[in-house]
């Protein structure tokens, strides 16, 4: 909250196994946020998770991702599509994304958002383009002990190394972990 008031674009990352009551956390940050008339984007990595979150949608459909990325990918916020101007003026004025289920996504998703994120917001606000996320607060959330991401025909290093924490953002990030079991 204190990151969020202050506008210092953190990046955290929520650890806790089953029952630590993530999706309650989510669910108090949205409303926290939203009583402010501030806008909130809650994301997951599965259409199925996203309709435990108010307002939840999958990452490809809130943010118009490719589902298919390679380290390459460039995303040309110039040359999006006329449907897409709602998204990046929804990415503008939010003060807060939270991502749930974050380590089933590859890395390139949360790279590319980066990137994104960085190119739209330099003309909003100065200094913007150098920081992670382009000064946004993005709150991740998963459990290590879930599945990794899926990559077809892929070794295990492979899946190991298309994780978030595998990626240049990974050093920015300040993990905060659950550890009471609250549904006991």
């Amino acid at each position: 909250m204190n990151d969020i008031g202050s506008n210092g674009g953190g990046l955290f990352f929520v650890y806790g196994y089953g029952r630590t009551c993530k999706t309650f956390m989510w669910k108090m940050l949205s409303s926290k946020i939203s009583s402010y008339n501030d806008i909130v984007l809650n994301i997951t990595s599965s259409g199925i998770a996203s309709l435990l979150l108010p307002g939840g949608r999958p990452t490809h459909s809130r943010f118009a991702i490719p589902l298919s990325l390679n380290e390459d990918y460039i995303p040309h916020v110039i040359y999006r599509k006329a449907v897409t101007l709602l998204i990046d003026e929804l990415i503008i004025m939010s003060k807060l994304i939270i991502w749930d289920k974050a380590l089933m996504t590859h890395k390139h998703y949360f790279e590319t958002l980066d990137k994104t994120m960085r190119d739209l917001l330099r003309f909003a606000t100065p200094g913007s383009a150098e920081k992670t996320f382009g000064e946004r607060t993005i709150v991740l959330g998963s459990d290590f002990k879930q599945i990794l991401p899926v990559i077809p025909k892929a070794t295990r290093p492979v899946v190991v190394l298309a994780n978030i924490n595998s990626s240049y953002m990974w050093t920015n990030c300040k993990v905060l972990r659950l550890t009471n079991n609250l549904r006991l």
